[in-house]
């Protein structure tokens, strides 16, 4: 696909924003509409799985409206294309800015906290587990303003006799910030992804995930079994009372997690993130001023 001459339907494909294991990112025009447009890499467009991945998405994000819920607007396919229209977004995702180092972040976190955690309790809300909350899943613009992303493996949340059955679920997500339960196979409900958030910020203040596997069997073990690593082991700055908060979010059972994120956000308001504010970097207070 050129950037600039091809159309996908009626949209102009503009730029290639990213490309994923999956799927590519697309900066698209229709008239004066700017939006972003999801289809699946070259080597997968007839894959009927990721196809009906794209169409979930579209059937929870179409029915979603948050300011820190990416916007999904339209599902079609051109040529035998597959795509997804959605809302478009100038930041990058929360994995990218972390990666610029820790000082392009901390004193973004408080907002990019409550923002992400916004985002993720409306989704919850409305009835759905994530299932796949990580770094790269949260947009993020240079105010720290977060968005949520990516609805491809949303799960309704267990209700009514639901809750009380032994229910499966096939083990998918992402390695690095799975929780013990759906490593297991069990059905996910809302703490997994408290659990996977707990990761998610462990490494937005640390720039480390929590655990690390020599293979992806070993990663999953230690998930299940490795003592939970203290965030203030990697960053002197977090507070002890955030540091227990985050150690809470990634309990081993799900029972010992903080249960909703109301609950999360109660606690997280009550006390600092920081024993010391940090500041943005100079090159950024230059231009502020």
């Amino acid at each position: 696909m050129t950037s600039g001459r091809e159309f996908l339907g009626s949209y102009r494909m503009v730029r290639l924003i990213r490309g994923g294991g999956t799927c590519q990112i697309w900066e698209a025009l229709r008239d004066t509409q700017r939006v972003a447009i999801k289809l699946l890499q070259p080597e997968m467009r007839t894959d009927r799985t990721e196809i009906g991945y794209l169409k979930h998405e579209y059937e929870v994000g179409r029915t979603l409206r948050h300011p820190d819920v990416i916007q999904i607007h339209e599902f079609g396919v051109d040529r035998e294309m597959a795509y997804l229209v959605m809302e478009f977004h100038p930041g990058q995702n929360v994995k990218l800015l972390v990666r610029q180092g820790l000082e392009y972040v901390g004193y973004l976190t408080q907002t990019i906290i409550v923002k992400a955690s916004s985002g993720l309790k409306y989704l919850h809300e409305q009835g759905w587990v994530h299932r796949d909350v990580k770094p790269d899943n949260f947009l993020v613009d240079e105010a720290g303003n977060a968005k949520l992303i990516d609805f491809a493996l949303t799960q309704r949340v267990p209700t009514g006799i639901a809750k009380l059955l032994p229910g499966k679920s096939k083990v998918q997500g992402t390695r690095s910030y799975m929780a013990p339960e759906q490593i297991r196979g069990k059905r996910p409900d809302v703490r997994a992804d408290i659990y996977s958030f707990g990761c998610s910020l462990f490494e937005l203040l640390s720039g480390k995930l929590p655990f690390t596997g020599i293979t992806p069997e070993d990663l999953l073990r230690r998930h299940l079994t490795a003592p939970i690593p203290p965030l203030v082991s990697v960053n002197k700055n977090v507070t002890p009372d955030f540091n227990d908060l985050v150690c809470a979010m990634m309990a081993k059972d799900p029972a010992r997690r903080p249960q909703t994120i109301d609950e999360f956000l109660s606690r997280f308001h009550a006390m600092r993130v920081f024993r010391s504010q940090p500041k943005p970097p100079a090159a950024k207070e230059k231009r502020a001023r």
